[in-house]
C-alpha cells in the first residue's frame, strides 16, 4: 500500500503536470513509439542555457575557489567563447570535440561553448590511461580537445590526430582569453541535433560512446528539476523550506551524466548554484558546505557516509544542507541509519539511473527511503517508465525478477558508431536494458538484486570484471585469472583478482601491481590479489567458476 509521503507526492505531481502547469506533458514521437515530454521544455540546449541565464541572471552560478560568475555571466562568456570557436577552430555543426581536464569554471564554459557552436561534447573520462584515452578520442572521431595539464601530458606521445588546446582552471576570461572577442553568428539547433558523448564500459570493458540529442540531455536534466520542484513543494507544506538560494557542491566528475546532468544542467534550471570540488575531500567538503550555505549534497555513497562519520564534523555548521544524495553505486544499508543519525535535520536520498538514460530513472525519498532502504524507488514521475524484462523481452509481472529495463524521451539514441551494440541494449519498443536485475514490488519500488553483466561498481566507476582480467593475463607468468567485487564499506564495492602463477616464477602482488600500471587506469586495479597455488575451479563449461571462488573468498574475509 502506497505510504502517506508516496500519496501526497503523488498529489503534488499531479498538480505540477496538470494542462496549463509548469510540468505539464505532451505526447512525442521516440524511439518508435510515443511517449511524454515536457510541453515547455527549451527546444536545444543554447536555448535552455539563454532561458535560464536571464531567468536567474544576478545570482551567483559557478563558484571556484577565487573565481564567482552569476548564472547572466557565465552564459555571455561561453557565447563569446563559441563564437571564438566558430571563428578559430571553425567548428561545424555536429562535430565532436572532447573536453579531457577535471571540474572547474573553465570546463563549464567549454562545455557550455562547443553546444553553442553546434558542436557535440565529447566527455573524456579524465582517469583514464593514455591508451584509453586515445581509443575514445579516436571512437569519438574528435579533432579538437580541451585538456588540462596533466590529462594533455596523457596524450603527449600517443598518436591520436587531435589538436589539443591546454586549459589552466584558472580564471576563464584568462583561460580562454584568446577565443573571446570575435564575431560569429551562432546555429539554430533543433532537439535532434547531436548533443553529448559520455563514455561507459561494457561487460567486455570495450569503452562505448553513449550519442544523446538535445531533447534527450534537457529531459534528463529537467526530470530533476521536476524531482526538485515536487521536494520543494512538500518542503513549503512542512514548513521547512530553506531560505538559502539552492546551492550544490560538485563532488564528482563533471564527465560523469551525475555530473554534467544532476548538477550542472539541473542547476541551471532551479537556480542553485554549484561549488567546485577539485578533488574529493570530506573536511573540505564540509568547510564549503558550511562557507557557501550548500543545501543539496550528492556524490558516490562513500562520501556522504565520510561526512557523516568524520570525526571533525562537529566543528562545522552542516545545517543548511538538507539532502545527502547517493547515486552511481548501492549504498548500503546501514549507511542510512547512520546517516539519519549523524544529520537529523537532513534527508537522505538515492536515485538510480544511468549513462545511457541520461541518468533518470528511480528515485527513493525522505522518509520512503527510510522505509525501504533496500530500494531505489520508484520510476521518476512524470516521464520515466520502468520495466521488468524476461530474456526474450516479455514484460514480467509484480515480484518477478528480470532485467531492469528504463524508458524516456530523455533515453540515449545509441552507441555511437556501434550500431550492433545499441540493438543489443534497446528494445523495439524503447526500453533500454540494462543490464541489472531487480524486481517491482506492489507499490512501483524497484529493488536491484544482481547485475546481469559482469561488471563491478567501484565507488561510482564501473569496472569490466573480463578487462581487468584479461590485463593480468597479459603477464607471461599468469597461468589462471579470475576477478570479481569484493562488498567494501566507503566504495560499496572493490575488484579483487586471484590468480595462478607459473610454477617457479615468484611472479607476486607487487609485481602485478607495476604490471597493470600503464595497462589500465588506476581505478580498475583489483584492491587485494589472492595467490592460488592449485587451478581455479571450473565449470561443466570449463570456465573458470566465479561464483564459487567468490564465495570462498567473501567467507574468507569474514563478508556477509
Amino acid at each position: 500500500m502506497p505510504s502517506a509521503l508516496d500519496r501526497e507526492l503523488a498529489g503534488i505531481m499531479d498538480t505540477l503536470t496538470a494542462p496549463g502547469a509548469p510540468l505539464e506533458t505532451l505526447p512525442v514521437a521516440r524511439f518508435g513509439t510515443t511517449v511524454p515530454a515536457f510541453k515547455n521544455a527549451s527546444a536545444s540546449l543554447p536555448a535552455y542555457f539563454e532561458r535560464y541565464a536571464a531567468q536567474y541572471g544576478p545570482l551567483d552560478f559557478i563558484v571556484d575557489g577565487t573565481v564567482r560568475l552569476t548564472f547572466a555571466e557565465t552564459y555571455a562568456l561561453a557565447r563569446e567563447v563559441a563564437a571564438g570557436l566558430i571563428a578559430h577552430h571553425q567548428v561545424a555543426p555536429g562535430q565532436p570535440i572532447g573536453i579531457a581536464a577535471r571540474n572547474s569554471a573553465s570546463w563549464v564554459i567549454v562545455y557550455m561553448a562547443v553546444l553553442m557552436a553546434g558542436g557535440c561534447a565529447v566527455l573524456l573520462n579524465g582517469w583514464w590511461t593514455p591508451a584509453e584515452m586515445a581509443d575514445g578520442i579516436a571512437l569519438s572521431e574528435c579533432r579538437l580537445i580541451f585538456a588540462d595539464a596533466p590529462r594533455a601530458a596523457r596524450l603527449a606521445g600517443i598518436p591520436h590526430g587531435a589538436e589539443v588546446r591546454i586549459l589552466s582552471h584558472g580564471d576563464p576570461r584568462e583561460d580562454l582569453a584568446d577565443l573571446l572577442g570575435c564575431e560569429a553568428s551562432l546555429p539554430e539547433l533543433t532537439g535532434e541535433d547531436p548533443a553529448t558523448i559520455l563514455f561507459t564500459s561494457g561487460s567486455t570493458g570495450q569503452s562505448k560512446g553513449a550519442f544523446s540529442d538535445h531533447r534527450g540531455v534537457i529531459h534528463g536534466a529537467l526530470s530533476f528539476a521536476a524531482q526538485s520542484l515536487m521536494l520543494l513543494t512538500h518542503q513549503t507544506r512542512q514548513g521547512e523550506a530553506s531560505p538559502h538560494q539552492p546551492a550544490t557542491l560538485v563532488p564528482v566528475p563533471l564527465f560523469h551524466v551525475t555530473g554534467e546532468i544532476v548538477l550542472l544542467l539541473t542547476s541551471m534550471a532551479i537556480g542553485r548554484k554549484i561549488i567546485m570540488l577539485p578533488r574529493w575531500d570530506a573536511r573540505e567538503a564540509m568547510r564549503l558546505i558550511e562557507a557557501e550555505k550548500v543545501t543539496y549534497f550528492i556524490g558516490v555513497p562513500l562520501m556522504s557516509h565520510e561526512i557523516a562519520t568524520h570525526p571533525e564534523r562537529a566543528q562545522f555548521d552542516l545545517s543548511s544542507c538538507q539532502f545527502l544524495a547517493a547515486g552511481g553505486a548501492p549504498r548500503p544499508v546501514d549507511h542510512v541509519s547512520t546517516l539519519r543519525s549523524a544529520a537529523p535535520h537532513a534527508y537522505p536520498l538515492l536515485g538510480y539511473g544511468l549513462t545511457e538514460t541520461n541518468g533518470v530513472g528511480c528515485g527513493n525519498v525522505n522518509q520512503n527511503y527510510l522505509d525501504k532502504p533496500h530500494s531505489t524507488g520508484p520510476a521518476s514521475r512524470p516521464i520515466v517508465e520502468v520495466a521488468i524484462l524476461d530474456d526474450a523481452g516479455n514484460h514480467l509481472l509484480s515480484g518477478a525478477t528480470g532485467e531492469v529495463a528504463i524508458r524516456s524521451v530523455a533515453n540515449f539514441i545509441g552507441y555511437w558508431r556501434n550500431e550492433a551494440a545499441t540493438a543489443e541494449a534497446v528494445t523495439a519498443d524503447g526500453f533500454f536494458r540494462t543490464g541489472d536485475l531487480g524486481y517491482l514490488d506492489e507499490d512501483g519500488y524497484l529493488f536491484i538484486v544482481d547485475r546481469k553483466k559482469d561488471i563491478i561498481i567501484r565507488g561510482g566507476e564501473n569496472i569490466a570484471a573480463s578487462e581487468v582480467e584479461a590485463a593480468i593475463y597479459s603477464h607471461p607468468d599468469i597461468i589462471e585469472a579470475c576477478v570479481f567485487g569484493l562488498p567494501d564499506a566507503r566504495l560499496g564495492e572493490v575488484p579483487v583478482a586471484v590468480f595462478v602463477a607459473r610454477e617457479g616464477s615468484g611472479l607476486g602482488e607487487a609485481d602485478l601491481r607495476a604490471h597493470l600500471e600503464t595497462r589500465i587506469a588506476g581505478f580498475k586495479h583489483p584492491a587485494v590479489f589472492f595467490e592460488e597455488r592449485e587451478h581455479l575451479p571450473r565449470l561443466g563449461t570449463e570456465k573458470v567458476d566465479k561464483r564459487a571462488l567468490k564465495a570462498r573468498y567473501l567467507q574468507a574475509c569474514g563478508k556477509p
